[in-house]
């Protein structure tokens, strides 16, 4: 990683952010530059193929092509080497939206619903359209694309890897000026690195070439879990074959996750949104999975009553065979909780015995069912 061209970048989108001062304050300034840097990113790895995007959409809606195929087909057309499909069908570009200043708030939402589904999602979550209306009342919404278009951040210039480690400084330091609401969803990098080497040291498996193992945080927040036990493994063994999977209840963090892997070109299908004890809407995104490795930092002290009904028809219909069978805890502790969820996703100790209850699993239920005694 070029260190000199990391420090611009940060200086240089810090500079930016300062612009939203007014309308702002500082720890808001993350609910504009966090969308914002993603969207430039995706300008600038789309815009090179964006004639011949525009040009194959029109050819496969002639064809009455179907909605899947068309997804996959626009996606090779705009980079045939990515795995998962991203491109955008507006006409727009940055440089296209500054020629048109007193309409960038419209054509600027038009771009953005002119994007793939994974990526459109992301943006809806961001609630970036909000921010859209607002900047341009302010007047500083031309004046932050502008400046945004400025930023080089293609992949020629800033590979995947340094777009990762960019992206990783933004959330945390955004999320350190958002004092009152890091405890809910950020852990800081130090101790999540010290959590990956904690997990990871010793584990001779995940170490062999080609090995494929799973790695689960089911309180994931921005992703920090999962990317540095990417980042660790993959230092030590860059043959694995590694599958994140993920939960957030919160609508930015996950955005924030999924534009990370996004960036990256991995699959955000495996970030599931919503509440993982269950709140009545939503549930277990990973019913009936298990994984190889688990790290997470769940809501320590924070009660579950929104979850009270759905944990407590799974306690009792369900017992040891559903994720609370070892017993509930008290309301305002739904970290125990999680820690059911959790051993309930294990694997059996040997591979094939997923059709038999561990011995392992039953052990750490009985003492489980003592503490919570």
């Amino acid at each position: 990683m070029n260190t000199q061209t990391h420090e611009e970048l940060k200086g240089k989108i810090w500079e930016i952010a300062n612009r939203l001062r007014g309308p702002y304050r500082p720890p808001q300034y993350r609910l504009v530059m966090l969308p914002m840097v993603v969207l430039r990113r995706l300008d600038c790895v789309l815009e090179p193929t964006k004639d011949a995007v525009l040009k194959q959409r029109e050819k496969l809606e002639a064809q009455q092509m179907p909605e899947a195929a068309m997804d996959r087909l626009l996606g090779k057309a705009a980079d045939p080497d990515r795995k998962h499909p991203l491109y955008n069908t507006s006409p727009y570009t940055f440089a296209r939206l500054l020629g048109d200043a007193e309409n960038i708030a419209p054509n600027l939402v038009s771009y953005i619903n002119g994007f793939s589904p994974t990526a459109r999602s992301i943006f809806e979550r961001f609630k970036f359209a909000d921010q859209i209306e607002k900047l341009d009342a302010s007047n500083r919404l031309f004046t932050i694309v502008k400046a945004m278009a400025d930023v080089d951040l293609h992949p020629d210039r800033i590979d995947n890897l340094q777009m990762g480690y960019l992206f990783e400084h933004l959330v945390m330091r955004f999320n350190e000026q958002a004092n009152e609401e890091a405890g809910d969803h950020f852990t800081p990098r130090e101790v999540i690195r010290l959590m990956a080497n904690l997990v990871y040291t010793g584990e001779q498996d995940v170490y062999k070439p080609g090995i494929y193992r799973t790695i689960y945080d089911p309180a994931c927040g921005t992703g920090g879990m999962l990317s540095e036990s990417e980042k660790l493994i993959l230092s030590q063994n860059e043959r694995a074959e590694l599958a994140l999977h993920g939960q957030e209840y919160n609508d930015e963090s996950w955005a924030i996750c999924c534009s990370d892997m996004l960036i990256k070109d991995e699959d955000t299908s495996s970030i599931v949104l919503g509440d993982t004890l269950g709140d009545g809407k939503t549930r277990d995104g990973f019913e009936g999975k298990r994984f190889h490795y688990m790290l997470a930092n769940p809501p320590f002290g924070v009660e579950w009553k929104d979850q009270k009904a759905q944990v407590e028809n799974e306690h009792k219909t369900l017992g040891l065979a559903g994720r609370f069978g070892a017993g509930l805890p008290a309301i305002n502790d739904g970290s125990l909780l999680f820690l059911q969820h959790m051993i309930a996703k294990m694997h059996p100790h040997a591979d094939g015995d997923e059709d038999r209850p561990a011995l392992q699993d039953r052990h750490r239920l009985q003492w489980l069912a003592a503490l919570l005694r």
